[in-house]
């Protein structure tokens, strides 16, 4: 469902990665001029997902047109004048002045070649970056440097009602770009976390509590709050420090804030009390959970478990055991197995998993 703010569309990270990915591709593949495209502003606050959302689509316009697609991050609030402008020196017979190109420009024009120019942070940087940044955004060249014709230019920044460092945006200026707002979708940032392979306690945590995804509050004074960034950095810390939340409690509520911390430790004792992840997929499982939070936590754990590439008869037997599950969950192991493409492969021919796929596409569920 589409929805508005200040007249513009409010898209959830996948809708807006679709669309773009989508129209991008189109002009590609029909050899329009990606110049005749307008330069897209993402407007959404800290932490949303904006930044994901332009990685993803580099790898949907790789794999639509099967081009290379070079994506260059450049964080605005960084950068002075001279970054974006280049560096002025002498001619040879010292007569003119001529500006050294920045490293931003330096981009392949091939033609198997897409190159995507992110300019974040726009509205946060000095008002003297600023006016280069519109520059390139608008007119696509800064000074005597032209981006190439295979670029896309894409620009995001914080709202001004998000009280972080931003900026009014001039209506002239804004008149003439492409503006979409950027808006927190839990499912949507569930298809994506399964995906990268987010901790599942992570998962887990944020399926059964949704609204503690983005904790976000423009009134709020706190600078630890959860938000789909910040959640990135937790299943980070699980994955790679240690997964006893106990040990990292401190880093991890210094990214989602302590109030936070302490319902997702409240949560992970929970977690502890789930089948063994190894006994289902072996078949040695008897009955699963009753309690909700438990039957969220096994799931999430199930598909954590199923990323690396195992035996068919474990993936049949973790199909077994998702018949004993409550329908509403049995769908949703499902659905994630079908976002990874060697269960997808393994279980072909699987008439449980083969039939659910077959439902799910007559009533359009599938992408």
């Amino acid at each position: 469902m589409l929805t508005q703010n200040q007249g513009i569309i409010q898209l959830s990270v996948s809708q807006m990665v679709e669309l773009l990915s989508t129209a991008y591709s189109t002009l590609i593949q029909s050899n329009t001029p990606l110049r005749s495209f307008p330069s897209v502003m993402l407007w959404g606050p800290p932490g949303v997902g904006k930044s994901q959302g332009i990685r993803q689509i580099a790898a949907m316009i790789r794999e639509q047109t099967g081009k290379t697609v070079c994506v260059t991050d450049v964080r605005l609030l960084l950068f002075n004048p001279v970054d974006l402008r280049g560096i002025p020196t002498a001619n040879e017979d010292r007569t003119l002045a001529v500006w050294l190109r920045p490293k931003i420009f330096q981009m392949d024009n091939s033609e198997d070649v897409i190159n995507i120019l992110f300019l974040d942070e726009i509205t946060a940087a000095p008002q003297s970056v600023q006016a280069a940044a519109y520059q390139i955004t608008l007119d696509r060249t800064i000074g005597e440097h032209q981006l190439p014709e295979n670029c896309i230019v894409i620009a995001a920044g914080n709202r001004v009602t998000d009280r972080s460092v931003a900026f009014h945006m001039p209506k002239a200026l804004a008149n003439r770009l492409c503006h979409i707002e950027i808006k927190g979708d839990s499912a949507a940032w569930h298809d994506w976390a399964i995906r990268v392979g987010i901790h599942p306690a992570v998962i887990g945590y944020l399926d059964y509590n949704a609204s503690m995804l983005n904790g976000f509050v423009p009134a709020e004074d706190d600078i630890a709050f959860p938000t789909p960034r910040t959640w990135e950095m937790v299943s980070s810390i699980l994955r790679n420090v240690s997964g006893n939340l106990g040990e990292v409690y401190p880093l991890i509520a210094g990214c989602v804030g302590v109030k936070t911390a302490a319902s997702l430790q409240t949560w992970y004792e929970i977690y502890q009390h789930i089948p063994d992840v190894k006994e289902i997929f072996s078949g040695m499982a008897d009955r699963p959970p009753e309690r909700p939070e438990l039957l969220y936590a096994t799931v999430a754990a199930m598909a954590d478990y199923a990323r690396t590439e195992r035996p068919l008869t474990e993936f049949k037997n973790s199909i077994s055991y998702a018949c004993k599950l409550p329908i509403e969950f049995r769908f949703r192991l499902f659905s994630d197995y079908y976002k990874m493409r060697h269960i997808r492969a393994a279980l072909h021919d699987d008439p449980i998993f083969s039939e659910w796929i077959a439902y799910q596409s007559e009533e359009g569920k599938l992408l």
